[in-house]
Order: structure tokens, then C-alpha cells, then sequence
């Protein structure tokens, strides 16, 4: 707190910044909202069904490296449907536009730590720029590179996300007070 008063009081507009900067890191205060706990339970059953069905299509095709980040996809599809990263443009835009951006970089320079690291801010740009943002789908790019798995990841990835996007659509409508998707595109 002292610190603080003093870096304030200065004319220095290095201390003044630095200043600035601490006080970004303490955050903000936040009630947290009351749980829902019927429609956690809705959520989880959800993400129970859509992540039964895509394994089994993952396993049966020999590609359990892809449960990962559909499983990861399932938690936002099905926990925060309402939400912008969740809805189908952002699961479908990113899991394809991040794994055919891996798979196309393991082509040309192989897996190695650079790569990974390389294909990780790439995909972030693109999902960026894309307005396609989706966290799980910078898991698949991991995926794809660090285990080498071959352009039919991509298949697989893409027909699991549209697996989860299905069944997300069909079940959360079934409940009077949730809706899946808020918008498509």
C-alpha cells in the first residue's frame, strides 16, 4: 500500500506506469453467482452423451488422441452453452482452421519444441482474426502436431465437433430454459 502512495505521488512517468500496471494485477471484486445445481446436472449429462458417442467414433477409427480436445469442447458446449466460445461457428471454424493449420506445419518442418510453440501462436492469430476463438481446437492443433497423427485427425476432429454440436442442439432445446445455439454463424 505504501508503494502504491508513493509511486502515485512521483512525476516519474515510468513509476506512474509501473504503478498503473500493479494495480491491474489485483483484480477486480467479484460476487460469485449462486450455483445451479439442476442445470450443472443437465449440463453434465449432456457432455456425458456427446463425449460417449464421439469416443466411440474416435476409438472405433483408431484416433484416441482426439477425446482430449473434444472432451475439452463437450465442457463448453454443454457447461457454458450460452457462451460466445461455445456456440457452433467457434467450435467448427476452430477445431478446422487450427488442425489443418498444425497438420500443414508438421508437413513442412516436422514436430519439434519450435513447431509446437510456432503452431500454437499461429492458431491463436488466425482464431483471432477468424473471430473463431475456441480454446479446445488450439488442443487439437497440439494434437495433431505432437503426435503426428496424419490428416485423417482432421476427419475425426471435425466430425466429433459436429457430433457435439448435434447432440448439444437436439438436447439443451429439450429444456424450457436453455437454448442451443444462440447463433450459427
Amino acid at each position: 500500500m505504501e508503494i502504491e502512495k508513493s509511486f502515485s505521488q512521483t512525476k516519474s512517468p515510468f513509476l506512474s506506469y509501473l504503478s498503473s500496471y500493479a494495480k491491474k494485477m489485483k483484480g477486480e471484486l467479484k460476487e460469485e453467482p449462486k450455483i445451479n445445481y439442476r442445470d450443472a446436472v443437465v449440463s453434465s449429462l449432456g457432455g456425458l452423451i456427446a463425449i460417449i458417442i464421439s469416443s466411440s467414433i474416435a476409438l472405433a477409427l483408431g484416433y484416441p488422441m482426439a477425446l482430449a480436445p473434444i472432451g475439452a469442447s463437450c465442457v463448453l458446449v454443454f457447461g457454458a452453452h450460452k457462451g460466445p466460445l461455445s456456440q457452433p461457428r467457434h467450435v467448427l471454424g476452430g477445431h478446422f482452421l487450427a488442425t489443418v493449420s498444425a497438420l500443414i506445419i508438421w508437413s513442412l518442418f516436422h514436430r519439434s519444441l519450435i513447431t509446437i510453440a510456432i503452431v500454437l501462436a499461429f492458431v491463436l492469430i488466425l482464431m483471432i482474426i477468424t473471430k473463431t476463438v475456441h480454446p479446445p481446437a488450439a488442443a487439437s492443433a497440439i494434437v495433431a502436431i505432437n503426435t503426428g497423427a496424419g490428416w485423417g485427425f482432421l476427419g475425426i476432429i471435425m466430425i466429433c465437433a459436429c457430433v457435439v454440436i448435434l447432440i448439444s442442439t437436439v438436447y439443451n432445446n429439450l429444456f424450457q430454459e436453455r437454448q442451443y445455439p444462440r447463433y450459427w454463424i
